[in-house]
């Protein structure tokens, strides 16, 4: 399957288009209040590093919670998560407006605000990120993800510069109120949206248990631990120029609001570029080349704003520094969601969040420090050389192409007929799985069941073994543990289409009578009597 389509493809979709218009003014106003909350903090502290911690609490909420955020996606209505999220940051965005006019907003007030804010961000972001899926095919998604980055830098190129006009003519506060007006139009998108759900046939997994089954499916996930570390790095050494940007402005270019906005509309036009031409660069250069060019640029640019007092100058690096964060970001989360099947999807991108905005809330605050302590260039200069170890550690991490699998559900498994009176909740549940392998077959059979150990593990099975019998050695019997009955259920019907080349290879090589046997076991310690009875009736699955 090829991911070649255009960028603008996706908006021939009529739900994703109204969304995405929708979020455009989202956007447009959360720019604009950024660039008031960042110019604001800079005339009542003089201190860069407070500076630098209103990026920060805006990224950090979205570091601390969007993994509980991921496992809210994955398992509840995901319009409904956005519109309270979105309905939550309309109102602090309120508050905050008031507060302003009022004269009662410090600098920590000023923080706690944003925070709030970043809060609201990080509970609508797994959700939008994981509808995407729902809204288009999976053929115009990468142009989606793409076009989520293009949206919100066609505002960052228009909005902090009309931001910066708002804050110079009529104050922070008034920047504030925008904002806060800028939400009606996608509450109103998410309130006409009707996504169609398949019901599921179980019962909602806990808030705990859905958080390691997220993080058990990522760690085997070779795909994404890759991305994982490399978008921290990129967070950590990308931030510092968003972070800084206001000190540059005012004190290494001498500017004013007017030229922080034009700045940060620069990064945005660049962003836009990068986005255009995502499709054709994709199709031109490896994952990999991408990623690497991504660190290359955001380092040239952290120089060329360390050394040049020229407004012009430094735009023109955030030209090329704006180029690269959508084109490393968007390809981030593209692989992310080409790797990830739809029951945890919503996880996989919250923790891909997590990590990269835990990487730009650190690295903000970082940066913030090294100004106060070396100066602003030196601190430039010091991200530049992390940027430069990016690269680096591709030798060891480097980027896997677009994944081109299956993972719709397999949709094989039923449910066998019980003869024992259990619950969905009775276990723990133990499985062995019966091979008979011919002594030709070993090395491929021992290689297949490599990959199952790992598929069993990131579906949700425990205490994952295989095992030969000694008296009859071409008698090998798989194990493996699940706490309860429903979650051997939910274990199998995370099986995807991909999967299937495994489990047919491995039912080819086995040469006894009919599919390997399988055993389905309730482990007991000691069994008081009537505990285990003959039943007729079928199990529901959500008690």
């Amino acid at each position: 399957m090829g991911y070649t389509s255009s960028t603008l493809a996706p908006l021939r979709h009529d739900t994703y288009r109204t969304v995405w218009f929708a979020s455009l003014s989202s956007n447009f106003g959360g720019l604009i209040q950024a660039v008031g909350a960042a110019w604001m903090m800079t005339t009542i502290t003089r201190s860069e590093d407070m500076v630098a911690l209103v990026q920060t609490s805006t990224a950090l909420p979205i570091m601390l919670f969007s993994l509980i955020s991921g496992a809210l996606a994955d398992n509840f209505d995901r319009r409904r998560v956005m519109l309270t999220a979105q309905c939550m940051m309309l109102t602090v965005s309120a508050l905050l407006t008031a507060s302003t006019l009022l004269g009662w907003v410090t600098p920590w007030l000023l923080l706690f605000f944003t925070f709030l804010i970043g809060c609201g961000t990080a509970l609508n972001n797994p959700s939008w990120q994981a509808s995407v899926g729902d809204m288009v095919p999976r053929a115009d998604l990468p142009g989606a993800v793409t076009l989520n980055s293009m949206g919100f830098n066609i505002t960052r190129s228009v909005g902090p510069a009309i931001g910066g006009v708002i804050v110079a003519a009529a104050g922070a506060a008034a920047a504030f109120a925008v904002n806060t007006a800028s939400y009606l139009a996608l509450i109103y998108a998410l309130l006409r949206w009707r996504p169609s759900t398949p019901a599921s046939t179980l019962p909602r997994e806990a808030l705990g248990s859905a958080i390691f089954a997220g993080l058990r499916y990522v760690s085997m996930s070779p795909n994404l631990e890759k991305v994982l570390v490399r978008g921290l790095v990129f967070g950590i050494g990308a931030s510092s120029i968003l972070a800084l940007l206001p000190v540059v402005a005012l004190d290494l270019v001498a500017g004013g609001p007017l030229t922080y906005g034009f700045m940060l509309g620069a990064f945005g036009i660049g962003a836009i570029g990068g986005a255009v031409l995502s499709a054709r660069i994709r199709q031109a250069l490896s994952s990999e080349t991408i990623i690497r060019l991504a660190f290359a640029g955001f380092a040239l640019s952290a120089v060329i704003a360390a050394y040049t007092p020229s407004a012009v100058l430094t735009s023109a690096g955030l030209l090329v520094a704006g180029a690269c964060w959508v084109s490393a970001l968007s390809l981030f989360n593209t692989i992310v969601q080409l790797s990830t099947p739809r029951w945890v999807v919503g996880r996989a991108l919250s923790l891909y969040q997590t990590v990269t905005f835990g990487g730009i809330a650190g690295g903000s605050w970082l940066w913030g420090v090294a100004a106060d302590r070396y100066g602003v260039a030196d601190a430039l200069l010091m991200s530049s050389a992390v940027m430069l170890l990016g690269i680096a550690i591709g030798l060891r991490f480097s980027m896997p192409a677009f994944a081109s699998l299956n993972l719709d559900p397999l949709n094989r498994f039923t449910a066998p007929a019980l003869s024992l009176d259990i619950t969905p909740r009775s276990g723990p549940i133990v499985i062995q799985v019966d091979y008979e392998i011919a002594g030709d077959d070993l090395e491929e059979f021992m290689v297949l069941m490599g990959e199952r150990r790992r598929i069993r593990i990131r579906d949700g099975a425990r205490n994952w073994a295989l095992m030969r019998d000694l008296e009859n050695p071409g008698l090998w019997t798989e194990t493996y543990h699940t706490p309860t009955w429903v979650e051997y259920i939910r274990h199998n019907q995370r099986r995807t289409q991909a999967d299937a080349e495994n489990i047919d290879r491995l039912r080819a090589l086995h040469r006894g009578e009919g599919p390997p046997h399988v055993h389905r076991m309730i482990e007991r310690q000691a069994i008081p009597p009537g505990d285990d009875v003959f039943h007729k009736a079928p199990i529901d699955l959500h008690h």
